[in-house]
């Protein structure tokens, strides 16, 4: 910030704005916090990022969550940390509280206004006005606004007409439970979701809260670890509950556990039931209680269709419960909710009565077997489950048979639509049976068939798993309502229903149904089926012939069905099939049948197994498939939507030809394939997955962006990966190679311990016969002892040296030899490069950074394999690097910083110039001769700064030893955006930025002369003045002021 002496010796209205700023920064204080913030730095790492990201673009974030997850103290937090980098700044509290409260908007705009014009009271009389003194406030100033519990549309229109109303550079944060609020009103917003505590943080945050102290103590430590696991990670609940056991005996500990499992803490469901509360209607709150008490880790479409058949509108009311963060979809499309909401939404239900018959929804077992067996059911009842395993009398050698239940125990429940039964036996007639029912699951269903009357008509789903079924039900039954079919591992059943009256059906599935022989041939009549499963039916020798008929088929998963001989010539037509899984089946092998041709691999038939498979398909696993390399035809790479390919257990050796000209691939996978030797020119793919390939030796690609993103799994007699590294044996290097490092008698070297810093190759670990590595343009070799081989003019007896490139006429530069000593750390060695940088998070224990200081540049470079120093044996690192005179020339200054993990420590270090003579020819060895000698590897992170392995920008932010390696070497300065990107200015023309908060016109300014002796003591004068307001009341400090300063011609500079 800037203040100009005001002219013409005004000096009591100078210091009267010197006094309004100093007030100002003196009234900013910090907002409170709870003592113990577990967890709290990682959680508030990216939004401190943001909030100091120097743009001038109104910035607006949603911290989102559940409640109890600690959004508030996330936002406090953060506020505490930043407030002072902005002119205004504000932190409304309990919006969505306050809000409700009399005159409550009107209270907040006041606040607002108080907070953003420095204590000026202002007059609102209605929320309009208020809106339109709020906007011309924050449109002249940079302001920083914490909005917290904010739930509704109203209460954030009565605040502000979002971001374009705000001076540049603003940052608006809003913690909301309500994921949608924003939808309407602004285009960018960035939203962070707070994530629940980790098991250690969870027992940290309990303990502190329980014990004073972040463990338990003696003697507690399984039951904190029982509570632990009963918050599952939520803030709220540790503390409530670590307070509430604080200084308790184990005896009053275990009866609270106890307690806990059928009364949740009533505290901690109140503050949780707000969220419930604001749900907009009975609906959306019927919804709730139904995933809450039934549903939880179920497919959202399956849910969906029961749901929507009992009257709901799920999808958007599943939406409304996510936007409430009562219920996340995870990465499987299933619907989850954390244990303290559920328990939230069951504790509900529980309040409709004392009595489990008068409630709306049974879950217990203990409650259903009570209302079955006293038969006091009642029309209230909505949903039941009842799971026999669960019953005291149960054991799995007596089985459920020593309770029977009456049918007639369900007469009086005439709304019950959700029925979940396992291992159960009902006796009597289903004729007054609940005809309502839209949801059957009846885990090991006694019977061989459905009874008569049983209550078919308005079910959606009906699932008869691991059931005694052998015919579902007799002849054909008008089903129109019926989705899903669920028949998996019923071992009896021999065959399929009649499905011609059943229209809807979306889903069949018949896993492990082994007596399983043939379909029903009604199957064709099903134009709605998306999902077809037969895993593991042994005894089905063909397909339905008709099966081409299913035009919206998405899945057909025939894997493990051995006996499968046939196989339905036309299944090309399948212009709908996505997924097609057929591991363990020989489908190159499978005769039609039309009998058109012997066997479909015939060449000289000239049609191939694959032209079979609809050229559509995006998912394709074959596993186990006994498929060799000359078993794939050339036309399999016609699939041209091929996404995912697992050809996982084969006995393939190399690439099959047709794969490469799959050009879509995201996903590949080999995994198994104990034969494989080589993958020559893989097409472009995301992830390789390359598990238990003992025999697989070397990757190329068809491109340089050809290379997966994630390899996994790979083995350790892998020796290349293109345009990652190359291993071989020392004795196979290029001689030109090994004469340049002067290493000399190779027969004589033996087995050295070495490791691996490739993650994806973590078993490579051991000991190994001395290798040369080919990586990134620079060859690099460890041998065993110190006897360093070869010249070097340049040493040091440390982690560092330097030298200057000489001024030769002609001067030819090859490169850089460079060699390190290393050893095992002592506990009492120091090692210098530590205290600069400590790398122990990475994966790399040695790390080498090259700087030329003279031209700015600079390479780090971290070897992925290693010598490793055991048994107080020293190891020698040497290496060449490959550079021409664009990147050294004389007079140029040439440094070497040798870094490592504490574990080991650099006892030497040197340096070579190696250049060629007038006439000789670059060396053509394996390291690419580009003019970048590091192509096509090598990251430009920073300008003049490049990564030489596999890292890029994006991990300047994950691993902070990275980044500090950067900013030591890198002459930029530079910030990291909300995506881990590196915005920069060069420190050499900027040392720090000075860009001030402007204030009422931008500055206090008036204009200043010549005196630079006293215009610098001035500027002192004026910092301690600085200092001593923060520390002395204001009047001393102004005494001080006014009886030091003089009239002068100066430029005064207040830092902030």
């Amino acid at each position: 910030m800037v203040l100009t002496n005001e002219a013409d010796g005004h000096e009591s209205k100078f210091i009267k704005k010197i006094v309004r700023v100093m007030e100002d920064k003196l009234r900013r204080i910090p907002l409170s916090l709870e003592p113990y913030l577990v967890g709290i730095d990682s959680q508030a790492k990216d939004i401190n990022l943001w909030l100091q990201d120097g743009s001038t673009e109104v910035g607006i974030l949603i911290i989102h969550g559940m409640r109890g997850i600690g959004k508030s103290t996330i936002a406090k937090f953060v506020y505490n940390s930043n407030f002072q980098r902005f002119e205004r700044c504000s932190f409304l509290e309990n919006i969505r509280e306050v809000s409700n409260q009399s005159n409550g908007l009107l209270r907040l705009q006041k606040q607002l206004l108080n907070d953003i014009l420095t204590g000026r009271k202002m007059k609102i009389h209605n929320i309009s006005e208020g809106i339109a003194k709020i906007e011309d406030a924050v449109s002249s100033r940079r302001v920083f606004l914490v909005l917290d519990d904010v739930d509704h549309v109203d209460q954030l229109a009565a605040l502000l007409r979002m971001q374009n109303r705000f001076h540049p550079g603003s940052k608006i944060i809003i913690t909301s439970s309500c994921a949608g609020l924003l939808e309407a009103h602004c285009q960018f917003v960035k939203v962070h979701k707070v994530r629940i505590l980790s098991n250690s943080e969870s027992l940290a945050l309990f303990s502190w809260h329980a014990f004073g102290q972040d463990h338990p103590f003696h003697g507690y430590k399984d039951h904190s670890n029982r509570v632990v696991n009963h918050c599952a990670g939520l803030p709220l609940a540790l503390k409530i509950l670590g307070s509430s056991l604080s200084g308790k005996s184990i005896a009053v500990w275990e009866s609270t556990l106890k307690n806990l499992e059928a009364n949740p803490n009533s505290e901690i469901l109140k503050k949780l039931k707000i969220s419930y509360d604001s749900l907009q209607d009975d609906h959306d709150q019927n919804l709730f209680l139904h995933i809450a008490c039934f549903f939880i880790g179920m497919k959202t479409d399956v849910i969906v269709g029961i749901l929507d058949a009992c009257d709901f509108f799920a999808e958007v009311g599943i939406q409304n419960l996510i936007d409430r963060c009562l219920v996340t979809i995870d990465e499987y499309n299933k619907v989850q909710m954390h244990d303290m909401i559920r328990d939230m939404g069951r504790g509900i239900v529980c309040l409709e009565s004392k009595e489990p018959g008068q409630r709306s929804r049974l879950w217990h077992h203990k409650d259903s077997f009570q209302v079955l067996t006293e038969n006091n059911g009642t029309q209230a009842i909505e949903g039941l489950v009842l799971n026999m395993q669960m019953h005291p009398a149960y054991t799995p050698s007596r089985n459920s048979c020593k309770v029977v239940l009456e049918t007639n125990a369900f007469t009086g429940m005439h709304k019950l639509r959700l029925l979940q039964l396992s291992h159960v036996q009902l006796s009597g007639c289903y004729k007054e049976f609940p005809t309502g029912l839209r949801w059957m699951r009846w885990l090991k269903f006694p019977l061989p068939s459905l009874p008569s009357y049983f209550p078919l008509e308005s079910l959606v789903v009906l699932e008869m798993c691991h059931s005694s079924l052998r015919q579902v039900w007799t002849g054909a039954k008008y089903l129109p309502s019926m989705k899903v079919l669920n028949l998996s591992h019923s071992h009896d059943l021999t065959e399929t229903p009649d499905f011609s009256s059943v229209p809807n059906l979306q889903r069949l599935i018949l896993k492990d149904c082994t007596s399983l022989v043939d379909f029903h041939e009604s199957i064709g009549n099903l134009r709605r089926l998306v999902y077809f499963n037969v895993k593991d039916c042994k005894s089905i020798r063909k397909l339905p012939k008709n099966i081409s008929l299913l035009i919206l088929l998405e899945a057909l998963i025939i894997s493990g069905c051995s006996s499968l001989n046939e196989f339905p010539v036309d299944m090309s037509k399948m212009e709908s099939l996505k997924v097609f899984q057929a591991d363990g089946v020989p489908i190159h092998r499978l005769l039609t049948t039309t009998r058109e041709v012997e066997l479909w691999s015939k060449p000289n038939l000239g049609i191939s197994w694959a032209s079979r498979l609809p050229c559509n398909l995006v998912n394709i696993s074959l596993r186990n498939c006994n498929l060799s390399d000359d078993d794939f035809p050339e036309d399999f790479g016609n699939l041209s939507s091929l996404q995912t390919l697992d050809l996982g257990w084969n006995p393939i050796c190399s690439l099959p030809e047709g794969i490469r000209g799959i050009t879509g691939l995201h996903y590949l996978s080999f995994d198994g394939c104990t034969k494989l030797k080589s993958l020559f020119r893989l097409p472009n793919v995301r992830y390789l997955m390359l598990r238990d390939c003992t025999s697989l030796e070397k990757i190329t690609y068809q491109s340089p962006w050809g290379r997966p993103f994630l390899l996994r799994n790979c083995n350790s007699n892998l020796v290349e990966i293109e345009d990652r590294f190359k291993l071989e044996p020392i004795e196979r290097v290029d001689e030109e190679l090994i004469n340049l490092l002067g290493v000399s008698d190779l027969e004589s070297l033996g087995a050295i311990m070495m490791g691996c810093a490739l993650w994806y190759m973590h078993q490579w670990r051991g000991m190994h016969p001395v290798q040369g590595l080919y990586q990134r343009g620079i060859f690099s070799t460890f041998l065993p002892g110190n006897e360093v081989p070869g010249r070097f003019s340049h040493t040091s007896g440390g982690s560092s040296v330097s030298f200057t490139v000489p001024l030769l006429p002609k001067l030819n530069t090859r490169g850089l030899n460079v060699f390190s000593v290393l050893a095992k750390a002592n506990n009492n060695d120091s090692n210098p490069m530590i205290n600069v940088i400590n790398i122990d998070d990475s994966e790399h224990p040695i790390i080498t950074v090259v700087s030329n200081e003279k031209k700015g540049l600079n390479w780090i470079y971290g070897p992925a394999f290693y010598g490793i120093p055991v048994d107080g044996k020293d190891m020698i690192w040497l290496s060449h690097w490959k550079f021409g005179n664009q990147y050294l020339e004389g007079g140029d200054k040439v440094t070497i910083s040798i870094f490592t993990t504490s574990e080991y420590k650099v006892k030497e270090c040197g340096i070579q110039l190696v250049y060629h003579e007038q006439e000789e020819k670059i060396i053509s060895t394996q390291l690419n001769p580009t003019e970048n000698p590091f192509y096509p590897d090598v990251i430009e992170v920073m300008p003049g700064t490049y990564l030489l392995f596999s890292y890029d920008y994006s991990y300047l932010s994950v691993y902070p030893w990275l980044n500090n390696l950067v900013r030591q070497f890198c002459k930029y300065e530079y910030k990291l955006d909300n995506n881990g990107c590196p915005s920069f200015v060069n420190s050499a023309e900027i040392t720090v930025d000075r860009k001030e908060v402007q204030q009422g016109d931008n500055t206090l300014a008036a204009q200043s002369g010549s005196n630079f002796n006293t215009c610098r003591a001035c500027k002192v004068l004026i910092i301690a003045v600085v200092f001593f307001f923060s520390v002395f009341p204001l009047s001393f400090a102004l005494m001080f002021f006014m009886f030091q300063t003089e009239k002068q011609q100066a430029t005064i500079l207040i830092p902030t």
